[in-house]
């Protein structure tokens, strides 16, 4: 004799069971996952914001130049290069990256701001930073180019169109510094190839002469600290 199962599906219904989902702890602080997320998310927009919303590219560009200038090719290398001119760019934003810790980050971990509010005035110091380092020129170039107009508040500059002017303004006066630490550098080796036109050493490589000239005079005024200051007053003085 067969008999139905009352827990089968023709048998009479259990006891109703119900899933409750807290909802609280979204306005609360963000979970170890998300900031997990974000902190991914920026790291691998790291590399692009350092070399267009920062004076690392200018600060490399300068120091490239600077070797060049002394017929040095190699030395110091590439790494070296670069590591300096990111910690001389840390030490330069260092106050942005305050600002933007305390208006941004630190009020998102602690739950007083959405992801985007944070986002929005975490990233204003450095709109105004950008802005400051922003030449009219570039930023009229840019707005041209995009076909629209200049706001009359420079505030108001949108940001597609603030980095690219901010990393032209930061070529450019990247450049204007490298000319005048070239000037002297080719002072020495016009006067070293004319000394040796007029000992009728010609076939001798004039860089081969004027190389230690070179060095004894960017020591003797202490270049490194030149030019590194001359960065760092270029920002409106130092972190």
């Amino acid at each position: 004799m067969l008999m139905a199962d009352p827990g089968g599906p023709d048998g009479p219904a259990g006891p109703s069971s119900s899933v409750t989902v807290e909802l609280d702890d979204l306005t609360k602080n963000p979970s170890t996952s998300v900031v997990v997320i974000l902190a991914m998310t920026l790291l691998s927009l790291l590399p692009a914001i350092l070399l267009t919303c920062t004076s690392f590219t200018k600060i490399l560009v300068v120091l490239g130049l600077t070797r060049n200038a002394l017929g040095l090719q190699q030395t110091p290398n590439n790494q070296v290069l670069a590591g300096l001119a990111l910690f001389l760019s840390l030490f330069i934003m260092g106050p942005v990256l305050s600002q933007m810790n305390d208006v941004g980050l630190q009020p998102y971990l602690a739950g007083d701001k959405t992801v985007t509010v944070a986002m929005d005035d975490g990233i204003e110091p450095l709109r105004e930073f950008m802005l400051d380092q922003s030449g009219d020129e570039e930023l009229l170039l840019l707005t041209n180019v995009a076909g629209r107009d200049l706001p009359d508040d420079r505030a108001d500059v949108a940001l597609t169109t603030l980095v690219p002017a901010f990393v032209l303004s930061e070529l450019k006066e990247a450049f204007i510094i490298g000319f005048v630490i070239f000037i002297p550098f080719l002072v020495i080796d016009i006067v070293v190839s004319g000394a040796l036109m007029a000992l009728g050493m010609m076939m001798m490589p004039p860089v081969m002469v004027s190389l230690p000239f070179k060095l004894l005079l960017f020591v003797l005024v202490d270049g490194w600290g030149l030019v590194i200051s001359s960065l760092v007053a270029s920002y409106g003085g130092s972190g």
